[in-house]
Parts: C-alpha cells; sequence; structure tokens
C-alpha cells in the first residue's frame, strides 16, 4: 500500500478521517485520536495525534457534529447523522415488508441503508431484525421502471408496456402472455403493500391502476401526455392522497356519495381510511353514520363485507342492492359445499 503523508494529501486524510468517525464512532462507542491514527495507518496515511486533533476541529468548523466524550471511554463520535439510527430502521422495514422490492434488491438496499450507521449500530439493527417467509415479486424490472415512470410523468410522456396477469398451467401459478399498453402517466402509488401506476389508457376516459410487479418491458414513448383534468376532477395537480383515500383496493369506479352506519368499534378504522374530516353523526349510543365521496367498485365492496354486520350501507340504493346479492350469493356458495 502507498503510503501518503499529512503534508501532500492533507485533503485526502480529512476525508478519510470523516469516513472512519462515519463507520466506527458513535455515542456508545467513541474513537480516541490514537484509534484514529491507527485506522488511517491501516489506510496507507501516517499521522500523528496532533495532526488528528487539527482536522477534528477543521471538520468541527464546517459543520460536522463531533462531540469528545469521557464516557462510556475517552474519544470523539459524531453526533448527529444525516439519518438518526430509529429513522435507518424505519426504512429498513419498509422495504423488507415491501413485497414489490425482490429479494436481490433487498440485500442490497439495506447493505445502502447499514451504510448510513456506524458498524456497530448497523450489527445491532441488523440481530434485530426478524426476516420471516415474506413473499417477495420477482421481477427485477420494477426497479428500474420506477425510475422510467418518473421520468415520464416529469416529461408528461406515454408509456409502452406489457401487463401480466398470472394463470393457473401444470399445476402452477405463472405469469401470461401478457397485453400490451400505452397509457398516460400521472402518479405513482403505493398502496396495500403493493406498488401502483395510476394513469389513463388511451381507448377509456378513466384512470387505470396498473401494479408494477406485472409490468415488463416498460419504454418512454415521445408521445404527449392526455392531461389528467381530461378523466378526473383534478385541475391544477394530480392529487394522490386525495385519490388513495376515494379508492378501494385500487379497484376503478364511478364516484358516489355513500352514506354507512357504522359500529362504534370501527371509528378508528374509518378514520384511518377516509380521514378525520369527513362527515360524521351519531346514530345511537352503539353505531355512528358516515358521509364520504368514494370511488364505487368492487375493491369497496369488498372492502365493506369484511366488516360484516359492523357497517350497513344506507345510500345509494344500487349500493345496498349489490351488497345484498354478494351477500345472497356468499350464503348460497356455503349450502351448496
Amino acid at each position: 500500500m502507498k503510503r501518503l503523508t499529512d503534508h501532500g494529501n492533507a485533503k485526502m486524510k480529512l476525508l478519510f478521517l470523516l469516513k472512519l468517525l462515519r463507520k466506527y464512532s458513535d455515542d456508545e462507542h467513541p474513537v480516541s485520536a490514537v484509534e484514529l491514527c491507527r485506522l488511517l495507518e491501516q489506510e496507507g496515511i501516517g499521522t500523528e495525534r496532533k495532526s488528528v486533533y487539527r482536522d477534528l476541529d477543521v471538520l468541527t468548523k464546517f459543520g460536522v457534529d463531533i462531540v469528545y466524550t469521557r464516557s462510556p471511554r475517552q474519544g470523539f463520535f459524531i453526533a448527529k447523522r444525516d439519518f438518526e439510527l430509529a429513522e435507518v430502521r424505519l426504512l429498513m422495514d419498509a422495504v423488507l415488508t415491501a413485497p414489490f422490492i425482490t429479494n436481490k434488491k433487498t440485500a442490497e438496499l439495506t447493505d445502502k441503508l447499514c451504510e448510513l450507521l456506524s458498524c456497530h449500530q448497523a450489527e445491532t439493527v441488523l440481530k434485530q431484525i426478524y426476516v420471516d417467509q415474506r413473499i417477495k415479486f420477482d421481477n427485477e424490472e420494477i426497479y428500474y421502471n420506477i425510475d422510467t415512470i418518473n421520468r415520464a410523468i416529469a416529461q408528461r410522456k406515454k408509456l409502452s408496456f406489457s401487463y401480466h396477469h398470472r394463470v393457473i398451467a401444470g399445476g402452477k401459478a405463472q405469469l401470461d402472455e401478457g397485453r400490451e399498453f400505452i397509457i398516460s402517466p400521472y402518479a405513482l402509488l403505493w398502496a396495500n403493500d403493493k406498488y401502483y401506476l395510476a394513469g389513463n389508457y388511451e381507448k377509456y376516459d378513466t384512470i387505470s391502476n396498473y401494479r408494477l410487479d406485472r409490468m415488463k418491458r416498460i419504454a418512454l414513448t415521445a408521445l404527449e401526455v392526455r392531461p389528467f383534468s381530461e378523466v378526473c376532477s383534478y385541475r391544477d395537480y394530480f392529487d394522490t392522497a386525495d385519490y388513495l383515500r376515494r379508492t378501494f383496493n385500487m379497484y376503478n369506479g364511478e364516484q358516489e356519495r355513500i352514506m354507512l352506519r357504522c359500529s362504534n368499534s370501527l371509528l378508528e378504522t374509518i378514520i384511518d381510511k377516509f380521514g378525520g374530516d369527513i362527515e360524521f353523526s351519531c346514530h345511537d349510543s352503539n353505531a355512528f353514520t358516515v358521509r364520504a365521496s368514494v370511488y364505487v367498485s368492487d375493491g369497496l365492496i369488498e372492502w365493506l363485507l369484511q366488516y360484516g354486520d359492523r357497517v350497513i350501507v344506507l345510500s345509494p340504493q344500487t349500493l345496498k342492492d349489490e351488497m345484498l346479492k354478494r351477500i345472497e350469493a356468499m350464503r348460497a356458495a356455503y349450502q351448496i359445499t
């Protein structure tokens, strides 16, 4: 290894010193000047303690939050990082639980997130992570598709891709041959632990949702997008938060005003789904009534059915009739078995 001198490589030494502090120091593991000299020596940079002290002073004046402590032992550590330990843990959990991130990309992202911590913190976090048999999709294209979609939205260009569904063949589930689409992209949405593209398929005057893990051979076209104001109520910008609040299980449908009678036990559930600023009224001591504008679809019906008699549709009548139809079909199916 080529040895670097203090005089000729002062700038290089500063960079290595900052790198070593980030990697080896935290509030529970301060690093002494002697240790820093040893670590720099391993990098091929000869130095002495006085020089390290001067460099630490330069880094502090630059804005790096370096603290000297005598407990749990004498030494220096970086007190404030770009991401705190709890923030990195949150990001790791999000990566681990997101099924659309493949196993390969999950491992790569976890390693990169660990680099935001000291090696001691990273070791502790990795020991705490419980890696169960999470279902992960195997579409490695999704990572690059996200970048292509972002560019298409920013440049207001249409996207082309093939869209696939799983079918049963030979006793196994596998992707079908797919169908070709050209879409005007409006927004990327993370819902129900899946990633979706919301956009307009040129043959219809509606917004459709497409799962990214089912999209392959995605490409940016030279075609200008269709303005979303032509296919939805949004004008100045596509309000993703509002769109997700009104959409159930990412099914498409017509927007309608609905009224539900709900058990008091579902108050938190209703607020989580619709938000706290919708219209509530007390029905009796055991139930409340809620009114909201949503996209009425199979997704809404499936969402309502899971709560059984704790949610009753009061209006519109068409939705109430469809709920009764589904309930009767379920009853009939169980009688057959």
